[in-house]
Order: C-alpha cells, then structure tokens, then sequence
C-alpha cells in the first residue's frame, strides 16, 4: 500500500510499504482523512526532531524509514482478538500519544511519550494501527473530516486548560499556524473577552479575526508589547507562544501581567538564549503543554460533537496523497494562507 514515508529533512517519499501483522490490543483503521501537522512540518524542514533515526523508539519499537501522519480519523477494517470496545465498521478517531501507563494522568500526562507518525508508522497511508485505548468512537454529528481536526484541537484545550483561563480573561497568542488559530477557537469557547492573535502574515490574521479573535496585530507593523498594551493595560492574563523563536517567548512574557500565566504550546527547533530576570521582575508564571491527556482529548470529542468547539474553519485544503510533498508540505512553507491541510486517502465522509 502506498504510504507517505519520512526518510531525512526534505525527503518524504510516496512508495510502497508492507502492512504490518495486526498485534492482539489492536485496532487496524482505514484511514479516511489526515491532516498535515505543525509538527509534521518540523521533520520536514528541519528533522529530526521527534523521529527515532539512530536507534528504536522504546514505546515504538521502531525507527526511521517510517510513514508519518497523526491527526487521523476512518472506519475500522478489522480488531485484535483482545479487542472489545470497538468492532469492523465503527467510525473513530486516533489519539496518538503512546506512554508507558506506569503514572496517572494527572500526576505525568507524559509517561514515556511517543507519536503514532512521528515515533512509529502512522496515518498517511491506507491501513493503520491503533492500541484500543487509543482509539476514540466518533459521534454521528462529526464526519470523518472533523475527525481528523479533533487531535490538534485537543493540544489547543489542554494548553487553555493548562493556563487556568477563566470567563472574562484577556489572551494574547503568539502565532497564527493552526495550533495558534486552535488555540483562539478554544480561548473563546473558555470564555475569554478578548483574545488578541499576533503574526507577520496578514493573510493569517485575517483567518484569525474570522475564527473568533477580537483583535489582531501585525507583529512587523507594530512593537507587539505596545500594541497589546493599548488593549490590555496592564497587560493579558494569559499569553500562549505558539512561533517557537526566540522574540517571541520574551514577548510573550512581556505582555502578561504580573502573576499572570504565559503557556509554551510551540516547539522550538533549537534553543534560545534568555535571561530569567525577566521573570523575577514580574512573577510571571510558565508552563507547557506539547499535547492532552486521554480525559483531555475525550472532552475534545464532546465539545465538538455538541458544537461549542467549532475549529472546521481551519481546513484551508484537501489534497491527495501523491501530491503531498508539493501542495503539502511545500505549500506550508510558503504559502502563508494556508494553515490546515488535509490529506484525502479513502476520502470517506
């Protein structure tokens, strides 16, 4: 079957791959949709960063050459015979974070902490495999497509949810990519007054202001400290940096009000030189959030099932899998008014 599988930086190849023998905890997905992640796109330019090239993943057990792809959704084809929970036909999603099981959610939602497509074989091809407890049932009101866009907008609800955000608190976001544009769909559905997107691109602040954000600054036009200031005084209560470079963070900080919570929802490709003071002086809390926990997605599912998560706006393609590369990953990089890409394989609804 014909796969979408990450060799190096810059090179993914479509080629043909063997279906691997279906382990008895297991469901086997034909995948219907895939989206194209921020991280996806990481490996791609700049990789590896998550993908095991030297030796095995431990939770994985596998290594690069490998398919990526892990926001996915399709029907299931066929169960481990230990599987009980889900049966030939059902619609789900996957949840793609592995851990080893060992801690509660609540005390390390990152107990080991390996990706379905990026540590191990994933969704861009036609048959996948899931662990049953990874493996989400999708309600009738969400077609397969939503069900593609249900992973990263759980990363945007655990990381609102990792930020305490509360009715009537003023956000600033860092970012306008698809987790940043996620990030303010879910800042509003928590109830937040206003929510103040940040980017270079005008194209993408657009997209912003039309998905829910009540105000947005064109980083190259204005200092963005500044200009958050005019609107929050003393600054946000919360800040979310979702670029990954170095201005960014320290603006991030800035523009949160003493005490207030900055959250870290981007990867950083490499590291940053600052200075702690900056936190000294204002008792300015952070934190970070990569991902959600299993009861994190699970309420994704349900808020979107009932309509108060909202994120199908961000779905700016549907491309098929031959022309991955191009209109995929290429068109990313530079084509700024594109933000979700999702990847057409059995295309079912």
């Amino acid at each position: 079957m014909k796969a979408a599988v990450w060799h190096g930086k810059k090179d993914i190849r479509i080629e043909e791959v063997n279906e691997k023998p279906l382990q008895d905890s297991e469901v086997k997905v034909k995948v219907a949709w895939t989206g194209i992640c921020g991280s996806d796109l990481h490996e791609y330019e700049e990789g590896p960063v998550f993908v095991p090239d030297q030796e095995k993943d431990p939770l994985t057990n596998e290594i690069a050459p490998l398919t990526m792809g892990h926001e996915f959704a399709g029907i299931v084809e066929e169960v481990g015979q230990n599987v009980t929970k889900f049966k030939p036909g059902d619609r789900v999603a996957i949840n793609p974070t592995l851990t080893y099981g060992n801690k509660p959610e609540d005390i390390d939602a990152y107990d080991g902490f390996s990706f379905i497509g990026l540590h191990g074989d994933g969704g861009f091809t036609k048959f996948a495999h899931a662990p049953e407890g990874n493996t989400y049932l999708l309600p009738e009101s969400l077609t397969l497509q939503d069900g593609a866009l249900i992973e990263p907008t759980a990363v945007a609800v655990q990381a609102v949810k990792e930020a305490g955000l509360q009715f009537g608190d003023t956000v600033a976001i860092f970012g306008a990519g698809p987790i940043g544009l996620l990030t303010a769909i879910a800042a509003k559905a928590a109830g937040a007054s206003k929510i103040v997107v940040l980017d270079l691109s005008q194209t993408r602040l657009e997209k912003a202001k039309e998905l829910g954000a009540t105000h947005v600054i064109n980083s190259s036009e204005k200092d963005p400290v500044e200009a958050i200031k005019e609107i929050a005084p003393n600054g946000v209560d919360v800040s979310f940096e979702v670029a990954g470079v170095a201005p960014t963070f320290k603006q991030s900080i800035e523009s949160t009000k003493p005490r207030g919570t900055m959250v870290i929802v981007s990867i950083f490709a490499r590291e940053i030189e600052w200075n702690p003071i900056q936190l000294t002086n204002t008792g300015v809390k952070i934190t970070s959030s990569i991902a959600y926990t299993p009861t994190t997605f699970q309420q994704t599912v349900d808020l979107m099932a009932t309509g108060q998560l909202k994120p199908q706006g961000i779905i700016t393609d549907q491309i098929e899998l031959d022309n991955i590369v191009e209109q995929g990953f290429e068109a990313l990089t530079a084509d700024k008014s594109q933000a979700k890409i999702l990847v057409e394989l059995s295309g079912e609804k």
